[in-house]
């Protein structure tokens, strides 16, 4: 028995048919297939033969897309000054926006409290794009 079954909507994409079209082909018997819950499933095997032509791998979904790994990063600066504060932010900032079209976006907050003379910088975004904006920060830091 083959464990390659298809959705009805997997057939209809492959054939280029309204998944309506095929579900009224498997109620007419025309198409083979078996009714699970409330979808039905066509096996690879009744779809070659419908087709009179090989049939696809069963897509799983994860066909065309890639890993996705995020970081969350806080950083929080002791002893800093407003001047350093605003360099730091401003590099941030500018590297966030230099982003080109289709690089995943990367987001960042910087707070100053001035009184306490502290920072808090939140980045989120891609490992790479984090790490090499950690390494501004401390670049900036120990200038």
């Amino acid at each position: 028995m083959s464990d390659r079954f298809y959705s009805v909507e997997q057939v209809a994409n492959h054939l280029g048919l309204h998944a309506r079209t095929v579900r009224n082909y498997v109620r007419d018997g025309r198409l083979p297939a078996a009714r699970i819950g409330k979808q039905y499933r066509i096996a690879h095997e009744d779809l070659e033969a419908f087709t009179g032509r090989p049939a696809p791998a069963p897509d799983d979904g994860t066909a065309g897309r890639q890993r996705h790994t995020e970081v969350s990063s806080i950083v929080e600066v002791e002893d800093i000054d407003p001047r350093t504060a605003d360099r730091l932010t401003t590099l941030l900032m500018t590297a966030a926006a230099g982003r080109g079209p289709g690089e995943r976006p990367l987001r960042i907050e910087t707070v100053h409290d001035k009184d306490r003379a502290r920072m808090k910088v939140i980045v989120l975004g891609g490992l790479a794009d984090t790490a090499r904006l950690l390494e501004y920060v401390e670049g900036v830091l120990a200038s």
